[in-house]
């Protein structure tokens, strides 16, 4: 049941030169932070959901959620996307986000692409307004099951079936979504990309959560996170679960989430 004081709002935030689409679900508890929720690299704020709602409302927190460049009814940002695409949104973008947002004090809940972008910026723009992160499904490099992933989904876009189910979430950026994520993926310089450096520079505390048949990555990022990180780790391993913890197992999900935040006061 929703608290009397629970209210919703939607709109699109001004950043720099783009609109991007949000919704905020405001618990109306200020002394709480701010739950940022970062999608994946195909999501919206449409993808997700329900969730956000029911996370606000067993967390007790505060939760906005915004559809990046390119994806949702934000500003389009048409492919091809620079290999730094997720560099650019952790320390240039983000940032005023939560500057356009009003947002004092902040946990960032970011899945997949969405996960690296929350560590890139944690680690390099030492934000103080952010006091913790949730990871799900996180990449910190590249492995070949994200490259076979990828290359599978480009198979499925181009037959049309996966297409028209992204229609649904991104209307005309839909493309735009699609083509620069996948490209860029796919760029051979891409099995390069490492964002490990920046991993000793967070300070704050992180839950990390992965599904063990993740279709897109190993335990093997989780693993270089713990052991390079410099602030205390919870992990929550999920067996039977894919790349999408939030859908495949929301309640487990929702609860350890919940309860992390509330033991940061």
């Amino acid at each position: 049941m929703r608290n009397s004081a629970h209210k919703t709002t939607e709109g699109f935030l001004k950043v720099g030169a783009d609109r991007l689409e949000y919704t905020f679900h405001d618990c109306g508890n200020a002394d709480r932070p701010v739950l940022i929720m970062l999608h994946e690299g195909l999501g919206s704020v449409r993808m997700w959901r329900e969730y956000p709602l029911e996370l606000a409302l067993v967390s007790s927190c505060s939760v906005l959620v915004f559809s990046r460049r390119g994806y949702g009814r934000s500003s389009p940002r048409p492919a091809p996307w620079p290999l730094s695409y997720m560099h650019e949104e952790a320390q240039e973008i983000l940032p005023l986000v939560l500057d356009a947002a009003g947002v004092e004090r902040a946990i960032m809940l970011g899945h997949s692409d969405g996960a690296s972008i929350a560590l890139i910026h944690a680690g390099s723009t030492q934000d103080k307004r952010v006091s913790a992160l949730v990871l799900m499904a996180p990449h910190v490099f590249c492995e070949p099951i994200s490259v076979q992933g990828i290359e599978l989904a480009k198979q499925k876009y181009r037959q049309g079936e996966l297409r028209r189910l992204l229609q649904r979430y991104h209307g005309s950026n839909v493309d735009n979504a699609f083509w620069g994520w996948n490209r860029a993926w796919l760029d051979p310089d891409f099995l390069e990309w490492n964002i490990e450096n920046y991993l000793p520079e967070i300070r704050i505390p992180l839950l990390l959560i992965q599904g063990e048949d993740d279709e897109y990555g190993t335990l093997r990022q989780l693993q270089a996170i713990e052991n390079r990180v410099d602030g205390p780790v919870e992990k929550l391993v999920l067996p039977g679960c894919g790349h999408s913890p939030h859908r495949d197992r929301r309640e487990e999900t929702l609860r350890a989430i919940a309860d992390f935040a509330k033991r940061l006061g």
